[in-house]
């Protein structure tokens, strides 16, 4: 197992200078509400996700990012003495480096140096399962090298001489693997063109038998996937670490007195995420774009859940969701491990929210709060739904079935004089298609 040091090199914002400490001694949030404590354990559990062994840790209050080696030279002599002295065979710093930058402190420290962003993904790596998961984090990754090939290989500077006695110095070496990069990247995307055309195949699909799409998003161990194991009775991989899931999961779930839906576990979020990613996984994102109601989970037992909050609003909003979006339903998760003062705190928080936008209060580890979840989740989907009374005749089987294949059937009765009556709801985008093929047969009505 590596041996790792995790660095938090933080800039000092305008009311830190003043003070950088409290007084119990913590270091004061940064601009955003992230306390740098918070921060560090953040990547400390990124580096133990990928099986790093962090050997030490710390934070950097920064006044000034240094051009050429993020840190001061002060620091940077200090820590090239620990990871000597450590044997440290990785550091990870929790910010983004510039090649130049990584290059230098990799030669004062004689040590592997990884950015956040590498070290995302690095984790994206190992957790694809999938061919698609697989090209994604590929493409991200060459996307990210292609301008890290400026490094201490001196290999790289070499040139390729060309034919004959005669021929010229040919291209260098950084320039034949930065060719090769973007052969494989051009290949990458053309592969990841087919595996979009599928899945808008499997949304068509989807669309042709209308389950409403519920897509679950959140912060990175937020319990999206506890809580999609405990509403699907699946078993999918749930673990108390960062990005214990990467590839998509599907499942249909039959609500209770209500419609069935389509139920999508996505990859988490987290702060700075690198944007390459977000770029490579939009196919992926994409049944968040298309759903009918986003369940943002949150781990409101977690110190940082108000600026988690925002990062997960930023990329939504990157994926053209913003947050006052109306098919966003906040669900504030982990209240089991919150004390009873702040429980009594986050209800009323919550109560004075408008009853469009209130959050609902879950435990997905004891089932706590879920019942009134499942009965939102279905109010709220079957708003999306257009309610329809139709009446056949109750020999003609072509048509009973036409309309359970097209929409999402409620109730249905026979009358003696041999007409049934059919209570269910569709799509908007499906109700013309009834009404021509069943004409005066055909009145809205309010679904129960």
């Amino acid at each position: 197992m590596t041996r790792c040091l995790v660095i938090g090199p933080y800039l000092r914002t305008t009311e830190a200078r003043a003070g950088t400490t409290r007084a119990d001694g913590s270091v004061r949030p940064d601009a955003v509400g992230r306390a740098p404590e918070a921060r560090l354990a953040e990547a400390t559990g990124l580096a133990r996700a990928i099986d790093l062994d962090v050997v030490e840790s710390g934070i950097v209050m920064l006044s000034a990012i240094r051009p050429a080696t993020y840190l001061g030279k002060g620091k940077v002599d200090e820590f090239a003495g620990l990871v000597k002295s450590l044997e440290i065979g990785l550091v990870v710093m929790d910010c983004a480096l510039s090649p130049v930058q990584q290059r230098n402190l990799e030669r004062a420290w004689s040590t592997k140096v990884l950015d956040r962003t590498g070290l995302i993904l690095e984790i994206f790596g190992r957790r694809a399962a999938t061919r698609e998961g697989t090209l994604q984090v590929e493409l991200a990754h060459l996307t990210y090298q292609k301008s890290r090939l400026v490094r201490s290989w001196t290999h790289l500077e070499r040139q390729r001489g060309g034919f004959g006695f005669l021929g010229g110095p040919g291209e260098t070496q950084i320039e034949t693997d930065r060719r090769l990069i973007q052969d494989r990247i051009r290949r990458i995307e053309h592969d990841l063109e087919g595996v979009k055309r599928t899945r808008t195949l499997h949304r068509i699909s989807r669309k042709r038998v209308p389950y409403p799409i519920v897509a679950l998003v959140g912060y990175t161990n937020a319990g999206k996937s506890t809580l999609f194991n405990r509403l699907t009775r699946s078993g999918v991989l749930a673990a108390d670490m960062l990005f214990a899931t990467l590839d998509p999961t599907l499942r249909a779930v039959d609500l209770p007195n209500g419609p069935r839906v389509i139920l999508s576990d996505t990859v988490g979020f987290i702060s700075d995420l690198p944007t390459m990613l977000v770029a490579a996984f939009r196919a992926t994102l994409e049944e968040v774009i298309e759903a009918d109601l986003i369940l943002h989970v949150r781990d409101v037992s977690h110190g940082d859940t108000q600026a988690q909050s925002k990062d997960v609003d930023q990329v939504l909003a990157e994926l053209g969701i913003p947050p006052e979006d109306e098919r966003i339903l906040e669900v504030w998760n982990k209240v089991d491990q919150v004390a009873p003062e702040e429980r009594e705190r986050l209800e009323n928080l919550a109560a004075r929210r408008p009853a469009e936008r209130r959050p609902r209060l879950v435990s997905a580890i004891d089932g706590e709060g879920l019942d009134g979840l499942v009965a939102t989740i279905a109010e709220r989907v079957a708003r999306t739904r257009v309610a329809l009374t139709v009446e056949v005749d109750a020999a003609d089987g072509a048509a009973l079935s036409w309309l359970h294949r097209t929409g999402d059937v409620l109730d249905t009765t026979t009358s003696d004089d041999g007409v049934t009556t059919i209570h269910l709801r569709v799509h908007p985008s499906r109700e013309g298609q009834v009404r021509a093929k069943f004409g005066e047969r055909v009145r809205a009505s309010v679904a129960s």
